[in-house]
């Protein structure tokens, strides 16, 4: 990871760094998830960077567009702001310039949008941007707009075709489809990596801790989750990674009210008090749909086979 790495929240901090006295290569995008297609426009940005002695800064925003502008039908992040953050730094790039996005930046016309832009890097050399990524108030800003600009104000365009996974295009919609629907490993192939997600230990109902198997209750944003039910899972807290089991649903069993969903995982062999830590988890493999038990007993009986299947898997796995 690059210790150089500066984050930017608005255009004068842009201009006001040393960005602005230097070749720069912007590449924009939501970036939700840093999937594959992601990782290759900025593999090429920073390869035209290296040829001309110049710097990768990837323009994004804190929070995806639709939210703003169509929240009824805003998707489920697969990353949060910080995820993403954490992600495209470890790209290597040399900057993020993360835009507010609220209703004063929606309505500025794409061509002032870019206009600024080039006051704030004068030696802009290239815009790296998705096919069909759009930009500008209504999204009226597109890849033809921006070569007209391009070349008024002498920077080049620069995108790629859209990188395919099993004979299909690369998408944040396709991951978070994979995702719903279970496909893990689907959804790993298009991500680079496998899926996870992280939230904040937070005090549960405890039930589970009365069986011998305490959980950590995740509190999580609204990021995309796989299909209830019971999967094996890693854990990371800090540093170190642990072996685990985590139940995603609404408990039938503990309450006939059920509850919202929920996540909650088991960490084995682990001691200690999680209470307020970031964990997280990477499902590594389902096991079985959430089940509404007669009582409490069988819930507990049940658990005990689950955990000797999941341990029987990531050993596997390992």
């Amino acid at each position: 990871m690059d210790t150089k790495f500066q984050l930017i929240h608005d255009l004068k901090g842009l201009q006001s760094s040393a960005f602005s006295l230097q070749p720069v290569i912007l590449v924009g995008g939501t970036f939700d998830g840093v999937h594959v297609g992601h990782q290759a426009l900025i593999a090429q940005a920073q390869e035209e960077a290296k040829a001309i002695g110049g710097k990768v800064v990837v323009m994004t925003f804190d929070r995806h567009p639709v939210s703003l502008l169509r929240p009824s039908v805003a998707p489920a992040l697969l990353t949060t702001t910080e995820q993403k953050l954490k992600l495209l730094q470890e790209l290597g790039v040399d900057a993020v310039l993360l835009l507010t996005f609220n209703e004063q930046l929606a309505a500025i016309p794409a061509t002032e949008f870019i206009t600024q832009l080039v006051e704030a890097l004068p030696h802009l050399k290239t815009i790296a941007i998705g096919a069909s990524w759009s930009f500008g108030k209504g999204g009226e800003g597109n890849l033809d707009l921006l070569k007209e600009l391009g070349e008024k104000f002498h920077f080049s365009v620069m995108t790629i075709k859209p990188i395919e996974v099993n004979g299909s295009a690369v998408s944040s919609t396709r991951i978070r489809r994979a995702i719903a629907s279970g496909e893990l490993e689907e959804a790993a192939a298009c991500l680079g990596r496998r899926y996870s997600l992280t939230g904040t230990v937070v005090e549960g109902n405890k039930k589970a801790r009365d069986f011998g198997f305490p959980t950590a209750n995740l509190s999580l944003p609204p990021i995309q989750l796989p299909p209830n039910g019971v999967y094996a899972v890693l854990a990371k807290v800090g540093e170190t990674t642990h072996q685990g089991i985590a139940n995603i649903g609404h408990c039938p069993t503990i309450s006939d009210f059920p509850f919202p969903t929920t996540v909650e995982v088991h960490l084995f062999n682990f001691e200690g008090d999680l209470y307020g830590q970031e964990l997280t988890m990477i499902p590594i493999a389902y096991l079985r749909p959430e089940i509404k038990f007669p009582n409490l007993e069988e819930l507990r009986l049940q658990i005990i086979k689950d955990v000797e299947v999941v341990k029987e898997i990531l050993q596997k796995k390992n």
